[in-house]
């Protein structure tokens, strides 16, 4: 009887010591393209939804592990585990990945060796240095694999914190610029941190060995942290201090990440090609969106969990309390109002401009993504980031009215 792997090689698949590589029984063989892909020892391929197309390679650093992943053409997945994840053209992952759901790697993006992600996307040529934890986070910047946005090596986003959530999502960049690949890169340097949840703006520098624990919306600008001062004072668990920024935060991260889903539903599917010769892949795009609902989940329930274990005083007294208490008394409502939100597709005509555009340099240049992003004109950008930042002030607006104390004044 023949094996998957000897089929995979009947297709043209280059599988190095096949003996050494297993395929489960529940993979998809026809998902698995037979142009260029080369499978080296030791990996192993599981899950009924793995996508691997032209020019892949697996395992040329270490052994590699595949469950249910999206792969697009030309990617490397040096050496590592991968659950639940997509990777478009391109994107290079070295030796010792530890690669979970929700992640999606868009075209060019790439890491070093020893990279842990999950719940992550990062944006088109961002890139990411080694021995890096770079979990709940969407990343953007840059224009090309030359001017792009970078994590240096040994660099950690803390997502866990002494109240035991994870509602710390950081935006580093947005998604109604970013999307447009014609902004400013953003350097996290070496040996440093980000604490979440945190946003940071287009051109924003965070020198190394620096644990960065604030916003900044300023462009262009330096951020040093730690290098002359310290503190210690008392902590007494179950007093959020932050709590505005915490929530206000939270949710314009869900926002950022509806607003891409609308991106996904209406300009990746115009790059949808089903020979994937020029294109996305129609099965690599499915893929795509459903991570991105699954990333969207996610944040919610991270949300909500946050605010169903605030301490709620019977009697509130102080306005702390109160706010407390309206942040844990209308977490339902905020859920449903985000569910409400999720096929808000923002101003039509603005989008239907910028859509129409897109169509006709799609028509004229073909299917390749970055290169038909980067030839739309300013106007065409303006007139899409307007569109998608409407989005994203709609729903932010909307879901703050839920907490009118919370919001009414800084704490």
């Amino acid at each position: 009887m023949t094996t998957p792997v000897h089929q995979l090689m009947e297709k043209g698949v280059k599988i190095h010591t096949p003996e050494t590589v297993e395929i489960g029984p529940e993979v998809e063989l026809h998902r698995i393209s037979g142009d260029g892909v080369e499978i080296y020892p030791g990996c192993r391929i599981y899950g009924g939804k793995t996508l691997i197309l032209p020019g892949t390679k697996l395992g040329n650093e270490g052994p590699v592990t595949i469950e249910d992943c999206y792969i697009g053409p030309r990617v490397q997945l040096k050496g590592g585990f991968f659950r639940k994840a997509v990777f478009l053209d391109d994107v290079v992952m070295g030796l010792g990945a530890h690669v979970r759901e929700g992640v999606i790697l868009e075209e060019q993006a790439s890491a070093a060796h020893s990279v842990a992600l999950k719940q992550t996307i990062l944006f088109p040529f961002v890139t990411l240095g080694s021995l890096i934890n770079f979990c709940d986070c969407l990343m953007a910047g840059g224009t090309s694999r030359k001017h792009h946005s970078e994590v240096g090596s040994s660099y950690i986003h803390f997502n866990f914190t002494p109240h035991q959530d994870k509602a710390t999502a950081s935006l580093i960049g947005d998604v109604p610029r970013g999307v447009m690949l014609d902004q400013k890169p953003i350097f996290l340097g070496g040996q440093g941190g980000l604490v979440g949840p945190c946003r940071l703006t287009y051109g924003a520098v965070i020198a190394a060995g620096s644990i960065c624990r604030k916003d900044e919306l300023r462009p262009d600008r330096l951020m040093i942290e730690g290098v002359s001062r310290s503190a210690n004072a008392p902590f007494r668990s179950g007093v959020h201090l932050s709590l505005k920024r915490i929530v206000v935060n939270n949710i314009i991260y869900i926002a950022n990440l509806m607003a891409l889903e609308q991106w996904y539903r209406h300009v990746r599917a115009l790059f949808v090609n089903s020979e994937a010769v020029d294109g996305l892949s129609a099965a690599l795009y499915e893929g795509m969106k459903e991570t991105l609902h699954i990333a969207i989940q996610e944040r919610i329930a991270r949300l909500s969990a946050y605010c169903r274990m605030l301490p709620v005083s019977c009697n509130p007294q102080t306005v702390q309390e109160h706010r407390e208490c309206e942040v844990f008394n209308n977490c339902s409502r905020l859920e449903r109002l985000f569910v409400m939100e999720r096929n808000l597709d923002g101003d039509s005509r603005l989008r239907d401009e910028f859509l129409e555009g897109i169509y006709q340099d799609v028509r004229a240049s073909g299917k390749n993504y970055t290169s038909v992003i980067q030839k739309s004109t300013p106007e065409q950008r303006a007139g899409g980031t307007a569109w998608l930042q409407g989005i994203v002030d709609r729903v932010t607006t909307e879901a703050l009215c839920v907490f009118p104390l919370l919001t009414s004044e800084t704490l």
